[in-house]
Parts: structure tokens; C-alpha cells; sequence
């Protein structure tokens, strides 16, 4: 696929695909004749991952750990690695899940507060125009 294709598909913007190759957080598989990127399903599944860590506040630096952690997980499988090396990528992956749920809970909360909010602001305006007429 080119650019274009992933970013329609990702909805993430082209500067914002490049600044992720850029920083080195995914890498086109492939560049055509004329040069240009080009891109596998898991390329696309890369982005989708960086797309959804995002919204939750995980920094660039903790998007390629992740990344990094589940390259290693997934490369020849996890039965290929030692032992002790698999249970310290497990307890990392581990660890990113729970800050996800962490982070989850704070984005419902704010979510909750901020839908109260528009409620109060719809019983407001609801008043005021009742009472205008």
C-alpha cells in the first residue's frame, strides 16, 4: 500500500506517518521503483497500535518499548526465547497493561465529568429559554 492508502485506512495524517518513520517507530516494508513508500497489513497494524496509545498518553519512548517488546515476543515465537528473557518481556507487556487500564480509568472519569457537564450546560439553556418566553 501506498502512504496514502495507510493513511485513509489509519486515519492518521501523512506528516504524522512520516514523523513516525522518522522517529523510527515504523518502518515502510518496502519503497517502489520511483521511490516511494510502501506498506504491508502489518505496517498498518503497527500504526494502529501507535494510533490507540496515543489518546492514552504514552510517549514516543514508551510506544517503540512497546513495540520493541512485542517485536521480540513475536519474531521466531516466544517459545524460541530463553526463558528468563521471556518472562521479562511478559512482565513488561504486563506492565503496559495494566498503566493501559490505568489510563482508561482516568479517560472514563473525565469522560463522565465532561458528559455531566453538557448535561448541566443543555438544563441551563433549557431554563433560559423557557423563561425568555
Amino acid at each position: 500500500m501506498h502512504i496514502g492508502q495507510v493513511a485513509a485506512l489509519t486515519e492518521l495524517s501523512l506528516r504524522t506517518i512520516r514523523h513516525y518513520e522518522e522517529v523510527g517507530l515504523v518502518r515502510p516494508s518496502a519503497r517502489s521503483q520511483g521511490g516511494f513508500r510502501l506498506y504491508t497489513e502489518a505496517d498498518v497494524a503497527r500504526l494502529m497500535v501507535i494510533r490507540r496509545m496515543k489518546p492514552l498518553g504514552f510517549t514516543l519512548e514508551e510506544m517503540g518499548e512497546l513495540l520493541a517488546i512485542t517485536d521480540r515476543l513475536d519474531d521466531g515465537g516466544a517459545a524460541a526465547l530463553q526463558a528468563a528473557e521471556r518472562e521479562q518481556l511478559l512482565a513488561r507487556l504486563g506492565r503496559f497493561e495494566q498503566a493501559t487500564r490505568e489510563r482508561c480509568e482516568v479517560l472514563r472519569t473525565q469522560l463522565s465529568r465532561a458528559e455531566e457537564f453538557a448535561a448541566d450546560l443543555r438544563r441551563h439553556a433549557g431554563q433560559l429559554a423557557g423563561g425568555a418566553a
